[in-house]
């Protein structure tokens, strides 16, 4: 960020927090109210947050009864909450872009995860990235990864993009503005972490809110320059019989590309006084992929009571009804990569006969199919979805049988590259195609002891004519002392079609035109936890068939046979006294790494103390966080088609990066302070890679902030 949006930034903080701060009020997640909600059937996440997290800090605070509350004229009346989600002061959820549901989400305001500023790092033992913010990564484990997106240049950026499933919509009592700012390292190579979060409820029933994030880094190393932004803009009316819920999104990721280093000797024995000195394989630094998004949606559903509504039903929830609904979705993405053919030199390109190092002078790309000298790869898609779709409610929506879905819809596709040609004419050529769909899903509950569904998308006709997908899931939970302990089983069948860009690719370096078989892949998981106690263990198998991948030279490739995958994740959280020992750990299997790689072990370890330094007023977290993963030929990345690939040259792993960090919160400031990766040169064997050829972060140190406000 340039000195004169952090001081207008800055100046906007101080004065909203002038205006706001006087007006404080409780906070705003109210941990046992979800724990209830959960228990009535809503789904606020199976695990929810650590336990032993010190939530409702700003409970004690004393309120001011001199002030009258503002009185509700109308109160939340959807049949989308249940009674104990309407009474929590503000809550936040998302919208299935099929059905006529909502899924709750929490609203981050406790230290639990405050420490983990990479969100690549939050879910499960993380992921591997090719370095710092806002650049591309992939998760370690096998099952999280993500497959069927149509625009799929993406994937590698999974976890920063808004779309219109992980969009938030939020029912607010008071006005609520959320700002957070971290920054690291110098000014030169800083990385940066700026959010801000408004929401405002006009009514009970209808509210707006406005997400953005801006997140990157100048580059620690040499041509690693990232800007990653992200907006949504949302609104939403949750009414007695109608709702609507419509949002604008804007992604833009800008990352400068180095194609790693020029050989892993130059991070693991080579010392040098700043990151920028390592040499990288591209070398200059018009090698850039520019990404572009502009997404619309809208999704509307009415409700018709099939019993007379008398003013004992504060919703329609509990009355059998039908509802008629409507989803609209307008996605566009674009993607330009450029590079120049810029060769490098490897210093220890091999030995000659006496054992000495000999320089390689090499190429990053073997070809350079339409112009020697330098690239301009484009591409362009567009989707535009309807649905219609019809949900019976026979009895409530917490009844054996809650709701009964069905729907039909149509995707038209606009995909445009350029080709040969299309360089001499200046015009792109473009492809259209369609594809029909239709869906059904049914889902139940037993009192609060049984929670069972079942879904299923089928197309018959058009681009993706065939593709099946058929999911069944079911959830027992006991109580003891109140406390409930939760077994679940889940089992999913899709086949799906390539996407357009893996069997058609026409740029510099790449170029194919491949018809490929449609993927198939089963999967079956059994999961027990115990969430007051912060325990969770889950099996996963999983059989793919046709599986299409990126091979060793980064073209497309797909495997004729059929790969398992098997995986058994394990979480438990220990306290003693003021001490947290939080363990993750995954173990996985897979019959063909050169097909589906996977390390066989991944860690992530979080050892901390927490303590209220002033009662009430002042918590402090001070602690480790560690990762880990066994050695194995990690995936690679390649710039000129944004994916990782399965490369063979080298394994990666076998090292453990540590942070230690010292969070604190005070009132409805958060803080945060964090020398990442505290073991460089300390302990582990010098190779800090996570995807073949990029080093992650060097030694670094980050501050910042967040700050909510209630009026």
């Amino acid at each position: 960020m340039s000195k004169s949006l952090n001081r207008v930034l800055i100046a906007v903080w101080l004065c909203v927090g002038a205006l706001v701060l006087p007006l404080g009020s409780r906070a705003q997640l109210d941990a046992a109210a979800l724990m209830r909600a959960q228990q009535q059937g809503q789904d606020t996440g199976l695990y929810g947050a650590n336990p032993y997290e010190s939530q409702g800090d700003d409970e004690a605070e004393v309120q001011d009864t001199t002030k009258k509350e503002r009185r509700i004229r109308k109160p939340l009346e959807s049949y989308f909450f249940s009674d104990s989600v309407r009474a929590m002061p503000n809550f936040a959820y998302t919208i299935s872009p099929e059905f006529n549901r909502v899924q709750l989400q929490p609203i981050d305001t406790t230290l639990t995860n405050w420490r983990i500023d990479y969100p690549f790092y939050v879910e499960g033992v993380g992921e591997a990235a090719i370095g710092a913010l806002g650049q591309a990564s992939i998760p370690l484990d096998y099952f999280e990864r993500p497959a069927g997106e149509d625009f799929d240049f993406t994937n590698p950026y999974h976890v920063y993009i808004y779309r219109m499933q992980n969009v938030p919509f939020y029912n607010v009592k008071k006005p609520m503005i959320r700002m957070t700012y971290l920054e690291s390292g110098q000014k030169r190579y800083r990385e940066e972490n700026f959010h801000i979060m408004v929401a405002q409820n006009i009514s009970p029933s209808t509210g707006f809110n406005v997400n953005y994030r801006a997140r990157g880094t100048r580059g620690k190393y040499d041509w690693s320059r990232t800007k990653n932004q992200n907006l949504s803009l949302a609104f939403n009316h949750t009414g007695k019989r109608y709702s609507v819920h419509a949002g604008y999104i804007h992604n833009r990721i800008d990352k400068q590309e180095n194609g790693g280093v020029v050989g892993d000797w130059a991070i693991a024995d080579t010392t040098y006084d700043m990151a920028t000195g390592v040499p990288m394989r591209l070398t200059d630094a018009q090698a850039k992929n520019a990404y572009r998004n502009n997404s619309f949606f809208i999704e509307q559903s009415y409700g018709i009571p099939l019993l007379p509504v008398t003013d004992r039903d504060f919703s329609i929830g509990q009355l059998p009804a039908i509802f008629i609904g409507h989803s609209f979705e307008y996605d566009s993405w674009s993607r330009v990569y450029t590079d120049v053919n810029a060769p490098y030199i490897n210093e220890r390109g091999h030995r000659d006969e006496q054992g000495n190092f000999v320089p390689d002078t090499l190429s990053y790309y073997n070809n350079w199919y339409i112009n020697p000298v330098q690239s301009r790869d484009s591409t362009y898609e567009r989707v535009i979805s309807n649905r219609i779709f019809v949900q019976a409610q026979p009895w409530d929506r917490n009844g054996v049988v809650g709701t009964l879905d069905g729907g039909i819809g149509i995707d038209l596709y606009t995909f445009s590259q350029f080709s040969l040609g299309d360089y001499l004419t200046g015009r792109t050529s473009k492809v259209n195609k369609t594809s029909f769909f239709a869906y059904g899903a049914v889902e139940g509950k037993i009192k609060k002891y049984v929670d069972w569904g079942a879904n299923l998308k089928f197309y018959p006709s058009g681009y993706r004519s065939g593709d099946l997908s058929v999911g069944a899931n079911i959830a027992l939970t006991g109580y003891i002392h109140q406390r409930p302990l939760i077994l679940s089983g889940s089992f999913s069948l899709e086949r799906r079609s390539p996407t357009y860009w893996q069997e058609h690719l026409f740029s510099n370096h790449f170029i194919w035109s491949t018809p490929l078989n449609k993927e198939n892949e089963t999967r079956f998981e059994v999961a027990f936890a115990i969430p007051s106690r912060a325990f969770e263990v889950r099996f996963t198998e999983g059989v793919a068939t046709d599986k299409i991948y990126y091979g060793s030279d980064a073209n497309i490739a797909q495997d004729n046979g059929s790969v398992s995958l098997t995986s058994v994740y394990a979480r438990k959280d220990f306290r003693i006294g003021g001490f947290h020992l939080d363990n993750r750990v995954l173990l996985q299997w897979s019959t063909n790494q050169e097909v589906v790689p996977v390390p066989l072990l991944s860690a992530y370890l979080s050892y901390y103390y927490e303590f209220w330094v002033v009662r009430d007023v002042l918590r402090l977290q001070a602690g480790l966080d560690g990762r880990y993963n066994t050695k194995y030929y990690a995936p690679g990345y390649n710039p000129a088609v944004s994916q990782f690939y399965n490369q063979r040259e080298v394994e990666v792993g076998n090292y453990p990066y540590v942070d230690l960090f010292v969070t604190a919160k005070w009132k409805r400031m958060r803080i945060f302070l964090k020398y990442q990766h505290v073991n460089l040169g300390l302990f582990g064997n010098g190779e800090y890679f996570s995807i073949a050829h990029y080093p992650l972060n060097p030694g670094m140190f980050k501050m910042g902030i967040s700050w909510g406000f209630y009026d």
